[in-house]
């Protein structure tokens, strides 16, 4: 596919959730996990903040997981710890080895996945298998969301809704720097939209997520009339007051819906802007870091299944 034919993340968000309109994700069950140890890479490590926010849990991700592993030896050996829960989209790259040494370690080794034929697939002692939308490389919004959905159980059609009803100045592009302030409850979506940043802008465009409660702590010292900061909720404090955008959530939201909701936005300031991704995607998937153990490239656009 030319990378100039590519949607922007607003119309990747809509085209997940109509998917999972006509194909809704079955209920995770979280009573099944015990203390597991969750491990994830990049928005699969925040989704398993998110999914396990409630519950007890260990979560990691490749840089530590061995160290986790290490730390928690006692607690595995006695069965206090019993479980491994890796969450990889693709089923490929550290998810191989984070099963492998889970294993070695004398855990039970579970994977969440959209690939049930992939090469963590094959290795894992159970998996949990999700359905997924053909999108750009690196985007991962059916992937993610349809996890997230799995286990707060939200309605994907309300959540459409309330997108498409969103009333959107018309000047939204003419910004240099945007800041989103999410309720305290849904700061764990936050790092999930600074990956966003470094995928689809990288160091052209300022784009800052944080929690109200985050947001206090002196992130907001210095104005400026070039940023837009956009709050789930009523903004009393930051940035400049004619350059606040609010939204007002539904009081029964959830994580599927700050995920959706967040991306779309960013996808729609992605459309008022250069297309950075666009230009640069095509050579990072074939001249960037491989699958662990393969040599083949990384398609622009990952096949839905």
């Amino acid at each position: 596919m030319n990378p100039n034919n590519l949607p922007n993340l607003d119309q990747t968000v809509l085209d997940a959730l109509n998917f999972f309109i006509k194909n809704k994700p079955a209920r995770l069950n979280l009573q099944s996990f015990d203390l597991p140890l969750v491990v994830g890479s990049g928005n699969a490590y925040n989704t398993g903040l998110i999914i396990f926010s409630g519950r007890p849990a260990i979560v990691t991700n490749e840089s530590n997981f061995r160290q986790t592993l290490s730390a928690y030896k006692k607690l595995i050996k006695n069965k206090t710890i019993k479980q491994a829960l890796i969450i990889s989209a693709s089923g490929e790259k550290d998810s191989i080895w984070e099963i492998k040494a889970a294993k070695k370690a004398g855990l039970k080794t579970i994977l969440m996945t959209c690939s049930p034929n992939s090469s963590a697939a094959r290795l894992a002692d159970q998996k949990i298998i999700y359905r997924k939308t053909a999108e750009p490389y690196t985007y991962n919004t059916s992937t993610y969301l349809g996890m997230i959905l799995s286990a707060t159980g939200e309605d994907p059609k309300k959540i459409k809704n309330l997108i498409k009803s969103l009333k959107l100045p018309k000047n939204l592009g003419k910004y240099q720097a945007y800041s989103f302030i999410l309720p305290d409850e849904f700061g764990l979506v936050a790092p999930m939209l600074e990956i966003k940043r470094h995928e689809l802008f990288g160091p052209y465009l300022s784009l800052r997520a944080f929690s109200f409660g985050e947001a206090r702590h002196a992130k907001f010292v210095n104005t400026w009339d070039k940023e837009l900061v956009i709050s789930l909720g009523q903004n009393k404090y930051f940035g400049l007051p004619k350059n606040r955008l609010e939204i007002k959530l539904p009081k029964d939201a959830k994580s599927g819906l700050i995920m959706a909701l967040t991306y779309y936005l960013i996808g729609k300031i992605q459309g008022n802007k250069t297309p950075y991704f666009k230009k640069n995607i095509k050579s990072f998937c074939q001249t960037g870091p491989k699958a662990y153990g393969s040599k083949k490239p990384f398609e622009i656009i990952v096949p839905g299944n």
